[in-house]
């Protein structure tokens, strides 16, 4: 059988005796066979797997005379093996019979039925029977049995051959009667010779009927009826048809859904991904070419993150095969329209899109830091230094002597200071007391930031690691002190497997420690080097968090984060003292290091096989002391060799250029870049520290004062709103005496005596343990930073709120239908671009200064219900403020469509997950239209509430419906027919029956099974099929009412707002209050009125970050500190 599939032909043969298939495939504009072969993994990476499918030279067969080939599923030795391919290849078959069946190709599909005999239309095979196409019907049964196959298979083709020499007696045929007989029924003869004589017999005949088994026969249709429904009976006794008869399940269009998922797979591989990808073949892995740009432009500027590699560039949802991903004219509707029966979802393009291509050396040259901006005097020889990893302008430096310093490069001064010493005496063992008796000179090994630089560390040259806190300014702290080792603490650093901060360290003990960043209590003990453990670098890679460490004789281990030892154990070549690093993107791994003979050599390794891929030259050969090295823009490697800094392009061996920073450098000086790489610090003699910038850098640290200040005002606004939470040096050691990880400076302000200075509560913070002293049972959060997101729109109040899909803006819809969106640009201190109180982001209007503002009736805000939603991709938004229904450009913000005038009036809006053509629109007349957008159409009016329609909810796993009314009551729908399946009222105790402006909101579950139902007394988690109540939580007296809720992105918390400002986080599996965020935390001093949250959203990707929009019109970001790094 032929299938034309875009331009490839795909010809599925049976191949007897066994139900395997063939898959020959048909170039039909070119003979290059290779082309579309290799695609057949392109469309289905999750059927055409390695693992289970392999491809080799054996498997292709030529035919010379037809010019296809074949691709067959192989069996490797293994029965499970062949029965895996087997099973994927049939489920690919069925992909293609929905898709033909979509398209309306029937006659293609029951070929493919036909020719593969993977599945039975029963009904097709009906169809055929009774409009009596007796040779199609023989001829798609033949797919499947023969007449020989069995009794029941016999017994078929008689019946059918039976069936049409007695209509052709019956139109008194006779010639055409006596063919049947003597080509179709002679294959009966010899089984019951008996019966062949008497079916001759009736040719004689007058009327057949006369015959006594034939009286019932009556008129043709009853006569084939009768046949059709005993034939069934016999093809479902048939052994043969078993598990032919049922199609199974599939999600509509999922063949669509797939290659959708691939081409988003091949877009994200794109080295410099659009937002308007020109994907118009299938026949060629889609790769966007590189923009051509005005030099100076780079991604880093911007200001709208258009593309990033999480983006999709198609929709998951139904997409026609045929349709290219290019954008559509401004005044299109919402979905580009397609020949298929299916739309892909529009892809805006994004004007001036700003990439900078480096081609050259001279190029890539300039992005390095050369000049010398300022130098740094230390009182000892630096041994280790670290950019700090949110401020650009703060450098942390250890010392030979064991100091430690903070320095503010834009000023060059030196904010903190502190030589080493034991914080408890009591704490440490004898073995370290005796080692300072004999020798008390300490220095600094290595000094490292965590993440998101609110603690650093230092590892000292005998037995101790020190933690400090940092707040801003010159505010640091004592946080924890360990006595790691036995020996020198070689190497330390931070890691966070499952949002859960840990130290990790290594000593001339031989061993590896893992350490709980915040009690100091130790998780993990890795032994297995011979020899002393030089350094680790701990790493993530496709959720699986492992560690590699380096030994003084070359060795090299990686270890998970388990009790199994090393999983992989190989050597350096020259058995160099290594340090490894990765580049910044975490995909190449590197090493730097020097043998025992003065040998320098840098690597790039493959991580998984375990051998080098890369040998960097232009190394010297008696280097002193051992290289360091560090990376830069995922393009440079960095090293201190021969009293220079030497570059590496990372994809060339060859040295790409050296610095010699003014001169005056040691033999192996430590080189460090910031975390945008426009700013590099050197070590030189005479205790110096060099710090080199780009143009760009330079430009950073002219500007740095103010973005310091701006930065450390966010900070500080942060701690002053945190209460005090004493830690302990560690898990052991012993009472209680080191001011908190929150403490602020002290009161002369003395960097010098900040850390052992007791913090003082700011009068805010006492008054928010008055408020909650007569509620002891709850927990109040201390551990947070809150963000108040600028904007020069007045409005009064946020009656909506969403993050963007991709999680990098906020949009938000005023109560005067105005809507407002902040977006986070990607930049050298918010390297992912998301949503973070870290920085703060710009509200953004396009260049015609346009404002997404809908229509408003004439009536008082009390009867208005604004609300809205977000296509999938994040390019419309469909919003209502009590008038039309209009539809935005998120881009342009221009209007596109306004649609649906009122009566009704729209109070709530949610997208079809299966169609982002289609919408459910509750209203205030207590329906629910179901609208198609492109069309303009009313698809179903959904009846069933006694009040307006003030939630809704898809599930697309069960194919559901869920609305929530002001009547207090809940109902299902099923999506397949618009059908009411289920509904239920909300037991709400007297007095709290809802009543305007009050609300009851559902929200799904991640699991698509359960649902929340969010009342102003109550929350309540439900199951989706039955309405069965499966936890709840009611506000009693001691709570005012819920102004809203909503689930984490992961389900697993829900943040509720109250009318008093309050906001609770709960565990949502029991309701279990987590931890409780009072008003005073978040709102500023001078605010007058009573404000709280009336809307609230969470991050769709980091579960413990939301946002409330307010009722004075502000929206504020909450999330933990990145140390605990969660809600209490």
């Amino acid at each position: 059988m032929l299938i034309k599939f875009f331009n490839i032909a795909l010809i599925f043969k049976s191949v007897p005796p066994s139900s395997s298939f063939v898959i020959e495939v048909r170039v039909l504009s070119e003979r290059e066979w290779l082309l579309p072969l290799n695609l057949l993994p392109s469309f289905f990476p999750p059927l055409f797997d390695h693992q289970y499918l392999l491809l080799s030279s054996s498997v292709f067969r030529h035919s010379d005379s037809s010019s296809s080939f074949a691709l067959k599923s192989q069996s490797f030795g293994r029965q499970e093996d062949t029965a895996a391919v087997m099973s994927l290849s049939k489920e690919l078959v069925f992909l293609i019979l929905q898709y033909c069946h979509e398209e309306d190709l029937q006659k293609t599909a029951h070929m493919l039925e036909l020719e593969t005999s993977i599945f039975f239309d029963m009904d097709y095979f009906e169809d055929l029977l009774l409009s009596g196409n007796w040779d199609e019907a023989e001829k798609y049964l033949l797919g499947f049995t023969i007449l020989e196959d069995n009794k029941y298979s016999t017994k078929i083709y008689f019946e059918m051959r039976k069936q049409k020499f007695l209509e052709a007696l019956d139109e008194h045929d006779r010639q055409r009667a006596l063919d049947i007989l003597l080509k179709d029924l002679k294959a009966f003869s010899e089984s019951n010779e008996e019966l062949y004589k008497e079916m001759t017999q009736l040719l004689s005949a007058d009327d057949f009927r006369k015959h006594g088994t034939l009286s019932f026969y009556g008129d043709t249709v009853s006569a084939r009826q009768c046949m059709v429904n005993e034939l069934k009976v016999i093809i479902k006794a048939n052994p043969l048809f078993q598990d032919k008869l049922k199609f199974p399940e599939i999600s509509n269009s999922r063949l669509r859904r797939l290659i959708n998922q691939s081409l988003n797979w091949q877009h994200i591989q794109c080295s410099y991904p659009q937002q308007n990808p020109d994907i118009n073949t299938l026949f060629v892995d889609h790769q966007c070419p590189i923009p051509d740009l005005p030099h100076g432009q780079s991604l880093e500027s911007n200001p709208l993150g258009y593309s990033t590699a999480s983006q999709s560039v198609v929709s998951d949802g139904p997409a026609s095969l045929c349709a290219s991903v290019n954008p559509v004219a401004e005044c299109s509707v919402l979905i580009s329209e397609t020949n298929s029966s299916g739309a892909l979802d529009e892809v805006i393009p994004a004007t001036n899109f700003p990439v900078q291509i480096q081609n050259s050396e001279v190029n890539k040259r300039d992005d390095l830091p050369k000049s010398v901006q300022r130098v740094l005097t230390e009182s000892s020889s630096p041994t280790s230094v670290d950019f700090h990893p949110v401020q650009q302008n703060l450098l942390l430096v250890g010392t030979n002597d064991g100091n430690i310093g903070l320095w503010d490069i834009s000023s060059g001064e030196k904010v903190f200071s502190r030589t080493f010493r034991v914080w408890k005496i009591k704490n440490i063992s004898k073995l370290f007391l005796v080692s300072l008796v004999k020798d008390p000179h300490v220095s600094v090994n290595h000094i490292s930031w965590c993440p998101d630089g609110s603690l650093f560390g230092v590892a000292y040259s005998k037995y101790m690691v020190q933690l400090y806190s940092y707040h801003g300014g010159s505010s640091v702290h004592r946080h924890l002190e360990i006595d790691a080792h036995a020996g020198s603490v070689n190497d330390l650093a931070f890691s966070k497997p499952k949002n859960h901060l840990f130290l990790i360290t290594c000593g001339d003990d031989k061993f590896i420690q893992v350490w709980d960043a915040t009690t100091g209590a130790k998780q993990y003990t890795f032994e297995g080097h011979g020899n002393p453990v030089y350094s680790v670098c701990p790493h993530e890679k496709e959720g699986v968090h492992f560690i590699f460490s380096t030994s003084t004789n070359g060795e090299i281990k990686a270890w998970l984060y388990d009790k199994m030892g090393p999983r992989v154990a190989y050597d350096t070549p020259g058995y160099c003292r290594t340090r490894m690093v990765y580049s910044s993107d975490g995909k190449r791994l590197f090493s730097c290091g020097t043998s025992k003979d003065g040998e320098s050599c840098i690597f790039e390794w493959n991580e998984s096989e375990g051998y080098v891929k890369r040998s960097y030259q232009g190394l010297g050969k008696c280097s002193s002391g051992v290289m360091k090295l560090d990376t830069s823009q995922n393009q440079f490697l960095v090293a201190g060799d021969d009293h220079l800094v030497k570059v590496w392009d990372m994809d060339y061996t060859q040295l790409l250029t050296t610095i010699d920073a003014d001169g005056d450098l040691p033999a192996s000086p430590y080189v460090c870049f910031n975390k945008g790489g426009s700013l590099m610090a050197v070590t030189a003699n005479n205790n110096k520290i060099k710090i080199l910038a780009t143009p760009v850098g330079h430009e950073l640290l002219q500007t740095s004062e103010n973005v310091s200040f701006n930065a450390v005002t966010v900070l500080s606004e942060t701690i002053r709103k945190l209460a005090v939470n004493p830690i302990s040096p560690a898990i052991d050691a012993g009472p209680k005496e080191v001011p908190s990880v929150l403490g602020s400076p002290g009161k002369n302000g003395d960097a010098g005596n900040s850390e052992d200075t007791k913090p003082e509560l700011t009068a805010k913070t006492n008054e928010v343990f008055k408020v909650w002293k007569c509620k002891p049972e709850v927990r109040e959060c201390l551990h947070f930073q809150s963000l108040r997101l600028p904007s020069e729109v007045k409005v009064n109040k946020i009656s909506r709120l969403i993050y963007t899909n991709i999680g990098n803006a906020i949009l938000a819809l005023a109560s005067n239908g105005i809507h407002l969106l902040w977006k986070w640009s990607r930049n050298e201190i918010n390297c992912s671009g998301m949503a973070t109180t870290k920085v703060c982001p710009q509200i953004w209007q396009p260049r015609s200064g346009l404002l997404m503002t809908n229509n408003l009736p004439g009536v008082t805000s009390t009867e208005v219900f604004p609300c809205f939603a977000l296509s999938k991709n994040d390019s419309y938004v469909v919003s209502a403020s009590g008038a039309m229904i209009s539809l935005f450009n998120m881009i342009s913000f221009k209007k596109i469509t306004a649609f649906l005038s009122p009566p009704p009036v729209a109070t709530c809006i949610t997208f079809y997950p299966q169609d982002n053509n289609i919408i459910a629109i509750g209203t205030d007349n207590s329906t629910i239209l179901i609208y198609h957008v492109r069309t303009d159409v009313v698809i179903k009016m959904l009846e069933h509430h006694c009040k307006r329609v003030t939630g809704l909810a898809f599930s697309d796993k069960l194919n559901l419906l869920v609305s929530s009314g002001a009547d207090a009551q809940i109902v299902v729908w099923n999506t397949n027919g618009w059908e009411k399946q289920n509904s239920k009222m909300l037991p709400i105790a007297v007095g709290k029956s809802p009543s305007p402006p009050s609300y009851i909101y559902v929200q799904f579950h991640q699991d698509q099974k359960h649902f929340l139902s969010v009342h102003e007394s109550q929350l309540a988690i439900y199951d989706a099929i039955e309405l069965k109540c499966v936890t709840q939580w009611t506000i009693g007296d001691s709570y005012v009412q819920i102004s809203n809720a909503t689930f984490s992105c992961n389900s697993q918390l829900v943040y509720a707002g109250f009318v008093d400002g309050t906001v609770l986080i709960f565990n949502a599996s029991d309701f279990n209050l987590q931890c409780v965020i009072n008003p005073t935390s978040y709102l500023p001093s001078d605010i007058s009125i009573e404000v709280y949250p009336i809307a609230i959203a969470s991050h769709p990707q980091e579960p413990n970050q939301f946002a409330l929009g307010l009722t004075d019109g502000a929206v504020v970001i909450m999330e933990p500190l990145e140390s605990p790094g969660k809600w209490c």
